[in-house]
């Protein structure tokens, strides 16, 4: 089966999503929305200050209001602003009724009224430290407003709380003035326009408002809208549950490869590589090579997906095709002309549970996650299809004669090195200065931004060395891809972007 028909018969394989779920907001994360995502309040729910400074009402200046430490955020039960008075207000607080804009506290600055001097019938100092005497009863008389001149305006120990920054009563607009005793002024020019540095009560969203759509995926940014919105829990697609089985007698576990056996590579990669595309992997289990072991695991799990390494051939110990035969299944796609990974297949085990098999070599098996397991899980999982990418190559790459090739790549700006491929000596095959992972790409093609996809070598089936160094697999048609010509770029789970 040709390599896109092999892509398109898995996204269709499923009827549709898989059954939805209520999930408490932490447990969401990485889930599919199952409903549109409604806003349940306004956003805000109520006008507040954009800015950390002062609530004012009317025009300016203002008499400072009383409140002792201002208005912060989540304070309630405001006193309403008077007319020709401002308040200290927090970034976030609510703005008391009344209040007309909100002046930055960069744009404003406290001034004293001016200490009434002997004329008055009182002495003062240069920070209204007057004669006292007793318990502030300093050497008074009688101004013209009949009032005693105390010697510190706070009438008890003759001493003066600065308003003011430490340039004086006339700069800055830190500490706390007694009510009357000082007014606000703005500066620079600066003024107040009704509504100026206020969030308006419902200027995100009004209460009803369709926020996301259905099928969004659940990102961290969607978990904190929904619970600005008031929601505790979300409704999502179900994770589709997949059960990986490693076959091959062959494999060891831990330790060196020794003795005719190797690694197993797939067990550890399949189960992770499986759960950044959304699915609940449910166990990695090795089975070795044994057709009743496998028939006995194919048949008894309860599994959406099962995935299995290795035994899709038609060798001495290739158990994966009898196996199905025996259980029943219909097989939707038995070989794909790709390479590497052509023997991988997609059966059918019953209503809603499907069996994926992949080659056991693991760049091969990398070639079957992407070709049939990914577009069958955001099926399950009520993602759209993945948008293609395509991305003009920085050289050349060989083709095979009839079937379509996957070459790992890695996406950098500029145009190629000078030396062969750019990339001797360095892992993965990649150019000096290259990294794995840069800034996430703006849009779906490179065509015109300098972006290039470099090849890279280790790119044979039972290679793991390309991959790991790669960003993507670029899609190479038969017989090959010249140099500039642009390539479909099947991008891996981490990928964040062309690197310099």
């Amino acid at each position: 089966m040709p390599w896109s028909e092999a892509r398109a018969t898995a996204a269709r394989a499923v009827r549709g999503p898989l059954a939805p779920e209520v999930r408490q907001l932490p447990d969401a994360l990485g889930t599919v929305l199952a409903e549109p995502l409604t806003a349940l309040t306004d956003l805000p729910s109520f006008d507040s200050s954009a800015m950390d400074g002062w609530a004012v009402s009317g025009p300016g200046p203002w008499r400072i209001a009383t409140g002792g430490h201002g208005v912060l955020a989540g304070d309630d039960g405001l006193v309403p602003l008077e007319d020709g008075h401002a308040v200290r207000i927090a970034t976030g607080a609510r703005v008391p009724p009344g209040t007309t804009g909100v002046l930055r506290s960069e744009y404003g600055e406290i001034r004293r009224r001016p200490a009434r001097g002997p004329e008055d019938g009182g002495h003062t100092g240069g920070n209204g430290g007057g004669h006292t005497g007793g318990n502030g009863g300093g050497h008074t008389g009688t101004g013209s407003d009949g009032a005693g001149s105390r010697g510190g305006r706070d009438g008890r120990d003759g001493t003066n709380p600065p308003t003011g920054g430490p340039h004086g009563p006339e700069h800055g607009t830190t500490g706390a003035p007694a009510p009357g005793d000082a007014s606000l002024h703005t500066t620079g020019g600066h003024t107040v326009v009704p509504g100026q540095d206020i969030r308006p009560r419902g200027q995100e969203c009004r209460s009803g408002d369709r926020l996301l759509a259905a099928g969004t995926a659940v990102t961290p940014a969607v978990l904190g809208l929904a619970a600005a919105a008031g929601y505790d829990e979300l409704r999502t697609v179900r994770r589709p549950r997949v059960e990986v089985l490693v076959l091959g007698d062959e494999l060891l576990h831990s330790g060196l490869p020794r003795d005719g056996r190797i690694r197993d590579a797939l067990g550890p990669m399949l189960g992770p590589w499986l759960e950044t595309l959304g699915a609940e992997v449910t166990g990695t289990y090795r089975l070795g090579d044994d057709a009743e072991v496998l028939h006995t695991a194919v048949t008894a799990s309860d599994a959406d997906v099962i995935v299995t390494t290795g035994g899709t051939a038609a060798g001495p110990v290739d158990h994966v095709h009898p196996v199905l035969r025996r259980s029943g299944a219909e097989v939707l796609v038995d070989g794909v002309a790709v390479r590497p990974g052509h023997p991988m297949l997609l059966a059918r085990l019953a209503p809603g549970r499907h069996l994926v098999g992949l080659p056991g070599n693991p760049l091969a098996a990398v070639s079957g996650l992407l070709t049939l397991v990914e577009p069958l899980l955001r099926a399950l999982s009520g993602r759209a299809p993945r948008a293609a990418a395509y991305v003009p190559l920085a050289e050349g790459a060989p083709g095979h004669p009839r079937d379509t090739r996957l070459v790992p790549v890695v996406r950098r700006t500029g145009t190629p090195a000078a030396s062969p491929s750019g990339r001797s000596g360095h892992p993965g095959g990649r150019a000096p200065g290259s990294r794995g992972a840069g800034a996430r790409s703006s849009g779906n093609t490179g065509a015109g931004t300098g972006h290039r996809a470099v090849p890279l070598r280790f790119n044979g089936p039972a290679m793991l060395r390309g991959i790991a160094a790669a960003d993507g697999l670029a899609v190479v048609p038969p017989g090959g891809a010249e140099d500039g010509s642009m390539a479909e770029i099947l991008e891996l789970p981490w990928f964040e972007g062309e690197t310099e």
